[in-house]
């Protein structure tokens, strides 16, 4: 199947990979995209669910890719970020790339300094940070605590149990349902 553009995937530590299982799905099926797992190093990641996730590049060959389309970013602990990632987050915001965290994933954003200008969501509230016995990540002045998926410009942001509203955002902003009928088709499948 030849594919039009890639969409990175970020593999780390226990990420939550059912959150992003649509999303990645239907970009490849619908959309036409390549999904290709990034991480820090070429070696297995194990996931929340205990699969296990075989990088395709490392975050540091993704900064050479000319046609990515998105880079998507599941939840997970929130933890130190690899310096190649907030290098590449910052890379790809520069080039006017879509960039979509859901759950805890919008803290690799905040280290990277894209929430000090932009509006966003988290499921890691202050008092889920404090439960962490970890210092708050976010800056708080454009959290928008109500909000189940927020778009501000080219990022995605989402609460992890929007997990579904998460990949219909993706879908709308990439354009992969040429005819929005068929976006609502799915939808209302998907709600049963």
């Amino acid at each position: 199947m030849p594919f039009m553009s890639k969409i990175l995937c970020f593999y780390y530590p226990d990420f939550a990979d059912f959150e992003i299982t649509l999303a990645c799905h239907k970009l490849r099926q619908v959309g036409k995209r390549e999904i290709v797992g990034v991480a820090d190093a070429l070696a297995p990641v194990t996931s929340e669910s205990g699969l296990r996730y075989l990088p395709d590049a490392t975050l540091a060959q993704a900064m050479d890719f000319t046609d990515v389309d998105a880079l998507l970013i599941p939840g997970g602990p929130v933890q130190p970020a690899p310096d190649a990632m907030l290098t590449l987050i910052r890379s790809l915001h520069a080039r006017g790339v879509l960039i979509a965290a859901i759950c805890n994933g919008p803290h690799y954003l905040a280290r990277a300094g894209l929430l000090d200008t932009h509006r966003y969501t988290t499921t890691c509230s202050i008092q889920a940070a404090a439960r962490l016995a970890t210092p708050d990540p976010f800056p708080r002045a454009n959290y928008l605590e109500a909000e189940r998926v927020v778009r501000d410009g080219q990022l995605i942001t989402a609460k992890g149990r929007a997990f579904v509203d998460f990949s219909m955002a993706l879908f709308d902003a990439l354009g992969i349902y040429a005819d929005p009928r068929d976006a609502q088709t799915l939808w209302q499948d998907i709600r049963g």
